[in-house]
């Protein structure tokens, strides 16, 4: 047969993939002239000759049948062009396997199927099919026994339909060869068989639109066929016989399906409870869970497992998840009030109240348990305190400690507010911050504290304030117990005070509060808040410098039991040393607490501090004074001198007194006088510059009241030396002028000064010695007092005198003139008077004959005493006192 076309060609095919018997239209060209053209027709070497109906030279509709290859070529044949070739492809999908109870759009060959137990095809009764393949991918059987996976897996099932289904032992048993990526490719089967599954009748119907749509053409064809014989209007036609007998088929099949369909819903609705427990299980098993991890502590967990049910069932209308809702609701309550519990109990640490306010925050709590948490720390700080004092107060009979038990005590307050104080300031900055709660919580509740803080803060303020003034005033009631009022004594004193604190224990007690306020300044609490700590520093402060000033002139009191009574060189004892650095000391102490610290005032602030600051200080000056006085005119019988000792750098200092260790009154008092004179010199100007230096007021009045104190004892001892001195002298002057019945008017020639003015001298030269051998600096002071005294007697004596003799006034002139120009160096503006009065008083001389006589007789007198006037022959610079 000669061919006059072109073979024919396929360009196209749709669509280009499926299952067995899936309606397909072929494209191309030269695709034959006709339908008796067209004798062959291949899609992937399946013979569609049957179904194929010729539409035009360019295309052909048919059905894919059964094919061994998996993709191949559609190879169209035709009488005018012979056998053609094609462009495109066709790839045949394997058909999915139709269960008994599944919907199906085409007849299923009932008797063709897939038995997983014996690998075999089998024909069966249509009610005992089992499920296909699950995985969709080719079954490759393992080597492994039977018994060797049973014993593998005990009570599990390698079959998919089982209850105890293992598919680890499924996947050994069948597809232990099978590669990772046909693995891959069945993960993708079963995800495509559950898209179908949920997509239920609609998934059916888009699968079977063509076959609807073939029934569809194929009944209107039936039906207008029927319409044009008029068989549909005979009674008993044709389609009202087909009709009753899809009809009887139905019921048929509905009696014999309907055991099977109602345990199919029977199971369905077994299958849908276990599938609501399983894919609820978390709000099933929360009540449980929530009170096995409260026990554990696990609270985050809970929080988490919470949100998780409130954003899930929160809203429900379901009644059986409101019910275990509420259940959860009402466990999380009662983890509520355990939290704030723990939250409020005491003590407890800052991070552990952070954590409770947080979780609580995280479940909504009611009220603000942050605050409530800081209210309840404020009162455990305030009974702290308050049972602190208790507990020291009942102790102080059984105390038995070096530091002072109210001392103690105040060390032991400020370490618990130091210890508590901190974590609650703390707390408060985090709950301003919001740095206490969660995120969700913060935003939740952001609005809500944000109208209440103003008035959280005023609260605040005044716990704080509460703290500070408690401990102020226990601190007050146990070191200034005068400063706190009597109604508050009971609550803040109680203290059996036995003796006052002295300044060193009060030292050291101003620098354990001035440390305390210094951590509570480093907190950034407020100025306005530790006021009352700088008040309570300033009295504290102020109570030490009168305390340690008081407690200096106790001990001042006590130098005149030290005083020793060995003189140095400048003829003083130890005792103003003693003084000076008693006082020194004294100040030194008070160095620390004079200081001003940060933010305090002076201590000499106020001017009542100032005076009786000066007052102390001056009665300080004062009882030295007094004990020097003392000294001065203790009996002989109170002096003990057992602890004298020669200085053996001053042999010549006490000379006989040394021998007996015994003091006269008279020595004693020339010792005080020469401390005195020291202390006037000196030491009262070295104290007055250390009270200067550290910042006293009132110095000018310290040092005016405290010299003329000294000066008015140095004046008064003086004169009683003076006059324990001068008046034996003055009173053997009368006697010894007129011993033996001496009259000026009928004497005989002078030969010389006789005793009684020489018995003076020698009495002056004892008192010279004994001066000097105290303090060569009182020597010019004390004699010239008592040569006046002496120089005054004379004088009275002279001028008493009615009339004299020629040898009388010689005598007289004599005697008066060897005293005077012995004692010259000591001569003062009174005595050079005295001496004058007395030469007026007698008459002149007349010749020169008795001049020389005199001149004679007084050279005579200065060169038989000359080692006794020796004392007298002092330096012309040496200065006299008054």
């Amino acid at each position: 047969m000669s061919r006059s076309r072109q073979p024919p060609l396929v360009t196209g095919i749709s669509p280009n993939e499926g299952i067995p018997w899936t309606k397909v239209t072929i494209r191309g060209e030269n695709l034959g002239t006709g339908p008796t053209d067209l004798i062959g027709l291949t899609i992937c070497g399946h013979n569609c000759l049957l179904t194929a109906e010729w539409m035009s030279a360019s295309k052909i509709v048919c059905r894919v049948g059964q094919a061994k290859n998996d993709k191949g070529d559609i190879i169209v044949t035709t009488k005018s062009g012979g056998r053609g070739t094609s462009t495109v492809s066709f790839k045949l999908l394997k058909p999915e396997k139709i269960g008994i109870l599944d919907q199906s759009a085409v007849w299923v060959d009932e008797m063709n199927y897939y038995d997983m137990r014996t690998d075999r095809n089998k024909g069966i009764p249509p009610l005992s099919l089992r499920p296909a393949n699950p995985l969709g991918i080719e079954i490759e059987k393992s080597k492994f026994s039977q018994k060797d996976l049973e014993m593998l897996f005990h009570g599990m099932s390698a079959d998919f339909t089982s209850e105890n289904f293992s598919a680890a032992w499924y996947l050994i048993e069948n597809h232990s060869n099978t590669s990772f990526e046909q693995l891959k490719m069945a993960v993708t089967n079963l995800k495509r068989q559950a898209n179908k599954k949920s997509e239920g009748s609609l998934a059916y119907v888009k699968g079977g639109l063509s076959t609807f749509f073939e029934a569809q053409d194929a009944l209107s064809a039936i039906h207008q066929k029927l319409e044009a014989d008029g068989t549909e209007k005979v009674e008993g036609s044709m389609t009202q016989k087909l009709e009753n007998v899809l009809n009887r088929a139905s019921n048929t099949a509905d009696t014999l399906f309907q055991e099977v369909l109602g345990r199919k819903d029977k199971a369905d609705s077994t299958r849908n409870a276990l599938n609501v427990l399983q894919r609820f299980k978390f709000l099933f098993n929360l009540p449980l869970n929530i009170e096995r991890n409260i026990q554990k502590g696990d609270y985050d967990v809970v929080i988490n497992d919470y949100e998780k049910a409130k954003s899930l069932f929160g809203k429900t209308e379901v009644q059986v998840f409101k019910k275990y809702y509420a259940e959860v609701e009402t466990r999380i309550e009662a983890l509520r009030e355990l939290l704030l519990d723990k939250l409020l109990e005491t003590p407890s640490t800052l991070h552990d109240q952070k954590r409770y306010i947080r979780y609580l925050s995280d479940l909504h709590a009611s009220g603000d348990p942050a605050w409530q948490c800081i209210g309840a720390q404020h009162k455990w700080i305030l009974q702290l305190m308050h049972s602190c004092k208790e507990g020291y107060v009942k102790d102080l009979k059984a105390w038995r400690y070096k530091t002072p038990h109210r001392v103690a005590f105040v060390e032991k307050l400020t370490k618990l507010v130091l210890s508590q104080l901190p974590n609650f300031w703390k707390l408060w900055i985090s709950y301003v911050n919001g740095s206490l709660f969660s995120e969700t919580a913060e935003k939740s509740g952001q609005i809500e504290r944000s109208k209440n803080v103003r008035q959280r803060q005023n609260d605040f303020k005044k716990m704080i304030q509460e703290v500070m003034h408690s401990l102020v005033k226990l601190t007050r009631g146990a070191l200034l117990p005068l400063s706190i009022r009597d109604g508050e004594a009971k609550q803040y004193g109680g203290w059996e005070v036995k003796c006052e604190l002295s300044g060193q224990w009060l030292a050291h007690a101003i620098q354990t509060v001035r440390l305390t306020h210094e951590s509570l300044t480093a907190l950034e609490i407020p100025n306005d808040l530790l006021q009352t700590i700088q008040d309570l520093i300033l009295d504290l402060r102020v109570r030490c410098v009168m305390a340690t000033l008081q407690h200096t002139a106790e001990e001042i009191k006590r130098l005149a039991e030290k005083e020793d009574w060995i003189v140095d060189n400048e003829g003083l004892t130890s005792l103003p040393c003693q003084f000076e650095q008693c006082i020194v000391c004294s100040l030194q102490s008070l160095k620390g607490v004079l200081e001003c610290k940060p933010g305090e005032a002076s201590v000499f602030q106020q001017p009542k501090t100032q005076e009786e600051v000066c007052q102390l200080s001056i009665n300080i000056m004062q009882v030295f004074i007094y004990c020097l006085e003392q000294l001065s005119t203790k009996p002989d019988a109170d002096i003990d001198t057992t602890h004298l000792s020669v200085d053996v750098s001053s042999p010549d200092l006490f000379g006989s007194i040394h021998e007996d260790f015994s003091l006269t009154s008279e020595q004693r008092l020339l010792i005080v006088l020469s401390n005195c004179c020291y202390l006037e010199r000196h030491t009262f100007l070295n104290i007055a510059e250390h009270f200067e230096k550290h910042n006293f007021q009132g110095i000018e009045k310290i040092t005016q009241v405290s010299m003329a104190s000294l000066k008015e004892l140095d004046q008064r001892l003086f004169e009683n030396y003076i006059e324990l001195k001068a008046d034996p002298i003055v009173g053997s002057l009368e006697p010894g002028i007129y011993a033996g019945y001496f009259d000026w008017k009928d004497c005989l020639p002078p030969t010389g000064v006789r005793n009684y003015l020489k018995e003076a001298l020698v009495n002056i030269i004892a008192v010279h010695a004994e001066v000097f051998t105290i303090s060569k600096e009182l020597v010019p002071r004390v004699l010239s007092k008592v040569i006046e005294a002496v120089s005054e007697e004379l004088s009275r004596l002279m001028q008493c005198v009615s009339s004299f003799s020629k040898n009388g006034a010689l005598q007289a002139r004599l005697e008066i003139c060897a005293l005077r120009d012995t004692v010259a160096v000591y001569l003062t503006p009174e005595s050079k008077s005295s001496f004058k009065q007395a030469l007026e008083a007698l008459p002149q001389l007349s010749s020169g004959a008795d001049k020389k006589l005199l001149e004679e007789l007084l050279n005579k007198f200065k060169s038989s005493m000359h080692l006794q006037l020796t004392c007298f022959q002092a330096a012309s610079s040496t200065m006299m006192k008054t």
